[in-house]
């Protein structure tokens, strides 16, 4: 199968072709900030990054009319069991009226489908989007009737993840016990039973570990006290905006220490900085916090801690969190993430009738 893969981030469009799963061209395109602020929306910026997918694709263009399928990133829909989808028209209304909610993930499906028209390829799909929803229902209480915990998370490269360790230990993916760690630009700790994800932190509002530049879990009665604060004058400092703004995308390392780059924080580190020593310390602290809290939802029985995701690169930091939490089960480190190989064998899952195609 000719497929071609596109994964959509925040400022940064991956896409790749591949013969099954053998990669033959692949390209990460990196926005400018600036070129995507002039969009009132992100679904606005469709024909832009189209536009950037077109210059990328340039040196295999003659290939692309032979392609099979497109497969493009989940974004926020209703919630969803793990699997791969084909786009449809209800999926589309709601990624486009973000009815769900606004992300860069949502970007996905609507490129997928119109990079399958443009290159008559046979469908577009998306595979494991970051809604999907395995918890177990004691998983679902939050503390008040009014609010209802949300599976909201990494769960693609979770997913593949958790197939890949299992893979390489030569057993089933459906029969281990593990709590995976995707440390990127959020952390999302997911503790998977037998193939299932039961619980998971939600890695975008404000739940788990800080990371670069989201806030993670908070103080509820200071975010409340934050939500009512005047200025001088009377008027409100922080409205719904700016506080999901801050929680989203200018808390963790970025508000600590004016960067979201780990990389940064780890020179300033290694140059004798000691706020930069406390961040980092803090910031594995609070990951092996969740990983230990997994460890009691599987009642200790672990066959392995991963750690993956971006941050993973930093052996100072994983060796952080590795020191805390090793006592638990082995721990292993998947550098980076195989999202583009995700999608593509979820499509391969479903043309070789391992997997039956899900509909949205």
């Amino acid at each position: 199968m000719k497929i071609l893969a596109v994964n959509t981030g925040s400022t940064s469009t991956k896409v790749g072709y591949f013969n099954n799963k053998q990669v033959i061209f692949s390209s990460t395109i990196k926005h400018n900030l600036a070129d995507l602020k002039r969009y009132a929306s992100i679904v606005q910026q469709v024909p832009f990054r189209n536009e950037a997918v077109a210059q990328a694709l340039r040196p295999i263009e003659t290939e692309l009319p032979s392609l099979d399928a497109v497969v493009g990133r989940g974004g926020f829909m209703r919630p969803v069991v793990s699997g791969t989808y084909q786009v449809n028209q209800r999926m589309l209304d709601d990624l486009i009226s973000a009815r769900y909610g606004e992300h860069a993930s949502n970007l996905g499906a609507i490129m997928a489908f119109q990079l399958a028209e443009k290159y008559h390829a046979g469908r577009a799909y998306i595979v494991d989007p970051v809604v999907v929803d395995e918890m177990a229902p004691v998983a679902r209480i939050s503390g008040h009737p009014a609010i209802r915990r949300r599976s909201l998370f990494h769960a693609l490269n979770q997913k593949a993840t958790g197939r890949y360790y299992a893979q390489v230990a030569g057993k089933s993916y459906s029969e281990l016990n593990l709590i995976i760690a995707h440390l990127g630009g959020g952390v999302s700790v997911g503790i998977h039973q037998n193939g299932q994800i039961i619980d998971v932190n939600n890695a975008l509002e404000g739940e788990g570990a800080f990371s670069v530049d989201r806030t993670g879990g908070l103080p509820l009665g200071d975010i409340i006290r934050m939500c009512y604060r005047l200025d001088e004058k009377g008027q409100q400092l922080y409205d719904q905006d700016k506080m999901i703004r801050m929680i989203t995308r200018e808390g963790g390392l970025l508000a600590y220490a004016g960067t979201n780059n780990l990389q940064e924080v780890e020179e300033r580190a290694r140059s004798g900085h000691s706020e930069s020593v406390l961040l980092l310390e803090a910031m594995a602290y609070q990951v092996a916090k969740e990983i230990g809290a997994g460890a009691t939802v599987l009642k200790g029985k672990v066959d392995a801690v991963i750690l993956t995701g971006g941050m993973s690169f930093s052996e100072w930091f994983t060796s952080l969190i590795r020191e805390r939490v090793a006592f638990i089960a082995p721990v292993a480190v998947v550098p980076g993430d195989k999202e583009l190989e995700a999608l593509v064998e979820g499509v391969l899952r479903v043309h070789t009738g391992e997997e039956l195609a899900r509909v949205y």
